[in-house]
């Protein structure tokens, strides 16, 4: 199997489509199972063991707040 090529992506989302991620994944966790994404062509299974954080950025007059899940592949 090919080793996997490191990724950094990101992508905008309508206030609408990132609701309905969230909800998905906060549905997925509450009833302990993996969540599946897709982004940008690579579908991702995160276990329900997997690590939350929540990350706050401040730069000049800039703030950003990063919802982050990390998990460990197989």
């Amino acid at each position: 199997m090919p080793a996997r090529r490191t990724r950094d992506i990101e992508k905008v989302y309508s206030a609408r489509e990132f609701v309905a991620k969230l909800r998905r994944l906060a549905d997925a966790l509450e009833a302990g199972r993996a969540f599946e994404i897709q982004i940008a062509g690579e579908r991702l299974y995160v276990p329900a063991d997997a690590e939350f954080s929540v990350e706050h950025e401040r730069e000049g007059n800039t703030d950003e707040v990063e919802f982050q899940v990390r998990w460990q592949r197989a």
